[in-house]
């Protein structure tokens, strides 16, 4: 089952060659229970199931069922941080996240003193 930062290419199906993105390489950004969220899913709504998958050279994000998809790899070496927290993980070759140590060079994202009165 794919699973956030792994890299899949689009199978050639009719939906997807109808599209343009049959072939493509794209990296999964997350899923979704179609019947709860009522996304367009391309391809059979038999699973419940849907791929967020991002087609970076078209910068572009389609929901996938599972049959429109052929996993290629986890992504290793992919890093990602939060905006405001001084924190980095990569991707390791068998899917897994390491925590880098903390990057001085990122810096929380400073925040406007509150006023005295306000509590939240």
């Amino acid at each position: 089952m794919p699973d956030f930062g792994d890299n899949v290419r689009i199978k050639e199906t009719p939906e997807t060659q109808a599209l343009d993105i049959a072939g493509r390489l794209g990296n999964i950004f997350g899923f979704t229970t179609p019947s709860v969220t009522n996304v367009d899913v391309v391809g059979s709504k038999a699973e419940d199931l849907a791929y967020s998958v991002n087609i970076e050279e078209l910068n572009k994000q389609y929901w996938l069922a599972p049959d429109q998809i052929e996993f290629i790899d986890h992504g290793a070496g992919t890093e990602m941080r939060l905006d405001g927290v001084a924190m980095t993980w990569r991707r390791e070759a068998d899917g897994s996240w390491t925590e880098l140590p903390d990057d001085p060079a990122i810096s929380k994202v400073p925040t406007a003193p509150k006023p005295w009165w306000r509590f939240w």
